[in-house]
């Protein structure tokens, strides 16, 4: 067969994998059928409440220098410089030009658990999505019925500042592929270690800061919770499993209390950005607070 004629089938082959890829990569909203119906209540409302303080949104969606209930405009505006660019954290107040108060609750559940924008674009994984992506539709729905309730900001969100390859958000879609799990990084627990499963690795977002990142961006889930660099660029994320380098000496208690207070068994306290998320924390339950420091007593252990 003449070189020419080869060319026919290697094209074709060529062209099916360039839109097998494509298919794989491209976008994945939730399925209408799972939000129809949905009307924001009070009893919904209230349980958005406190994933709203288990997220702790304010630290990064309230405008710069915001205090008291202005926080709660959720303006945004904070920048986080990274090795790829800055991002902005946008406005997502109930404003319906400026902010999300004009989305349908399909495009805030695809936002939230999956990464799709509400145009059917990807969003960057500086938005915890990878995280959230391991909760419920329900409990985004909740979140939403909350977030209704906090009030309009018009300011304009500011876009990211990325360059070259980062700008391209169709590259988000490989990125998907290759680190979004949206199933239980560490499975098997259960009774009181499993409920603060659920609440770190997913609304509480935890692994985001403090797990070790690859060249791509890529969580390093054999170090879960080990630490690593700051993604702001100053200082480290310390090192969170029940290892001698971590907070193994640390009871189930005295990490209820640091969440709490922010103190440490050593009589430290808080500093950085978990200043902000101690805040939050503290406005939980208890049984919250007990759950969390349950699951960190039960994952593996990490140098």
């Amino acid at each position: 067969m003449s070189s020419a004629r080869w060319l026919i089938p290697v094209a074709a082959l060529a062209a099916a994998g360039a839109g097998a890829a494509w298919l794989l990569a491209a976008p994945d909203p939730i399925d209408p059928a799972e939000v129809a119906g949905w009307s924001p209540s009070p009893e919904a409302a209230a349980r958005g409440e406190r994933l709203f303080h288990l997220g702790s949104c304010v630290s990064c969606h309230a405008a710069p220098g915001a205090e008291g209930e202005a926080r709660l405009a959720l303006a945004g505006g904070r920048a986080f410089p990274t090795a790829f660019g800055t991002f902005h954290a946008p406005n997502i107040s109930q404003d319906p030009e400026a902010g999300i108060g004009a989305w349908t609750p399909e495009q805030f559940a695809s936002a939230f658990l999956r990464g799709v924008g509400p145009s059917g674009e990807h969003l960057y994984p500086a938005f915890p999505w990878p995280s959230y992506g391991r909760m419920e539709v329900a409990d985004a729905l909740d979140l939403l019925a909350y977030l209704k309730t906090l009030p309009a900001d018009p300011t304009p969100s500011q876009p990211h500042d990325l360059g070259f390859p980062y700008s391209i958000r169709a590259a988000i879609g490989g990125w998907k592929l290759l680190y979004f799990r949206p199933e239980p990084v560490i499975a098997g627990l259960s009774g009181q270690a499993e409920a603060g499963r659920r609440l770190v690795e997913g609304i509480g977002h935890c692994g985001e800061c403090h797990t070790p990142r690859g060249p791509l961006g890529g969580p390093e889930f054999e170090r879960w919770l080990a630490g690593g660099p700051n993604p702001d660029g100053e200082g480290t994320i310390p090192n969170i499993t029940p290892s001698s380098s971590g907070i193994g000496s640390w009871s189930v208690t005295d990490i209820a209390y640091y969440l709490e207070s922010g103190f440490t068994p050593d009589f430290d306290s808080a500093g950085g950005g978990m200043t902000a998320v101690i805040e939050e924390t503290a406005k939980l339950p208890p049984e919250d607070r007990e759950a969390i420091a349950a699951y960190l007593k039960a994952v593996p252990a990490v140098e």
